[in-house]
């Protein structure tokens, strides 16, 4: 799975980080996607009423094409029915809250990996994309709570890291930004997320 940027930032920072915030919206913390190769269904050219709705002033990347779109809902369904038979099986929870990810409903991937953490709650990968999620509601303060309970967790997981720092841009506070992307550097110097950290600085004024 994969993660997401800093929103209502100043342009250049939002658009640089953008890309790397929670590295794009179909790249979560714990796996990076390939492409889907699902065939298009009729009818499935437009998202539902309600999914992928951004917050205010939100501009958002393309969503899922049809063909995406037919294979996430298959998929969905699947694992639907797989925890309405088996509400402790884990994998399924979590690959329900990616796919919701992926189609930019919120509320229900959060949901989603709710469940997944009451299976374990300490799956920092599971908490950084629940953040996320929380993140595109505007929910800051409770991104940043599992932002940091992450980092807890796995002091070394920069993706995490580098989110703290984008949460603490949002909220106009620009030195704990700068703190937060300046350990992503020294924890993963060559990494995405260190590109990504080195940018925001550079936006911000600091060396």
């Amino acid at each position: 799975m994969q993660n997401k940027v800093l929103w209502g930032a100043a342009g250049g920072l939002l658009v640089g980080l953008l890309a790397g915030y929670i590295i794009g919206f179909e790249v979560h913390a714990s796996q990076a996607r390939g492409a889907a190769a699902a065939a298009a269904m009729p009818g499935m050219g437009q998202l539902p009423p309600g999914m992928g709705q951004p917050p205010p002033g939100v501009a958002q990347p393309a969503g899922p094409s049809p063909a995406q779109l037919a294979e996430y809902q298959q998929r969905i369904a699947m694992n639907q029915a797989i925890v309405g038979r088996d509400p402790k099986n884990l994998a399924a929870w979590v690959a329900l809250g990616n796919d919701y990810f992926d189609t930019r409903q919120y509320q229900k991937s959060i949901d989603a990996y709710g469940e997944a953490l009451k299976l374990n709650p300490n799956n920092p990968d599971v908490l950084t994309d629940q953040g996320v999620m929380y993140e595109q509601l505007a929910d800051y303060d409770r991104a940043l709570a599992n932002f940091e309970q992450a980092q807890r967790i796995a002091p070394g997981h920069a993706q995490s890291a580098f989110n703290i720092g984008v949460i603490w841009r949002q909220k106009n506070d620009p030195a704990k930004a700068a703190a937060a992307w300046k350990k992503v550097i020294q924890l993963a110097p060559n990494s995405p997320q260190a590109a990504q950290a080195r940018q925001g600085l550079a936006e911000l004024g600091v060396k």
